[in-house]
């Protein structure tokens, strides 16, 4: 039975995230509302509740989803080695990348997934040695910056490219500056 209730929560959950995107990829974020959720969705009002408190807790545990895809912050190996397979999942999901980070995501759903995208990058960099300071913080501004900017305009197809070419293009553009802030030019 507990298999069977599990199935149906996230069943339940996947549905009014679904109905999310959609509703974000033909209004936008900020016009959707609950009770257009619900309607999508399919759901009473009180199963909606029963799973999230508001509109912006749907959204956000959409975004969380993107962060899992990154490895343990390391010392060592590849600078930023969380963009490839961020970005790879960007292909993957470039609709519900495109509704939550493109032109109709709103906001809130830009400033959460920079949020979650700068503890990302924090950990690695003070993972290799960087000390907390005023410079890395600019240095984070900086990569976030240029990570969310390639995804932002690849997942509205503003840009043709492979996940390997963008990745490719972040690296070369972010890591010199990075790893010269880090003293390890």
């Amino acid at each position: 039975m507990s298999g069977n209730v599990d199935r149906r929560v996230r069943r339940t959950r996947q549905a009014i995230q679904r109905a999310l995107v959609e509703l974000i990829l033909e209004k936008g974020y900020e016009p959707a509302t609950v009770t257009d959720l619900i309607d999508r969705a399919d759901v009473g009002r009180s199963t909606f509740y029963a799973h999230f408190t508001d509109k912006q807790a749907v959204l956000f545990s959409s975004l969380d989803e993107l962060a899992f895809l990154r490895p343990a912050p390391s010392g060592d190996g590849p600078l930023f080695a969380f963009s490839l397979p961020m970005f790879e999942h960007v292909a993957e999901q470039r609709r519900l990348v495109r509704a939550l980070l493109g032109r109709r995501g709103g906001k809130a759903v830009i400033t959460r997934s920079e949020q979650i995208l700068a503890g990302i990058v924090r950990e690695e960099l003070l993972a290799r040695g960087a000390t907390a300071s005023v410079s890395l913080d600019l240095t984070i501004t900086c990569v976030v910056g240029a990570f969310m900017a390639l995804a932002r305009t690849w997942a509205d197809e503003e840009i043709t490219a492979t996940p390997a070419e963008i990745d490719a293009v972040f690296r070369a553009t972010v890591g010199p500056g990075v790893a010269a802030t880090l003293g390890q030019s």
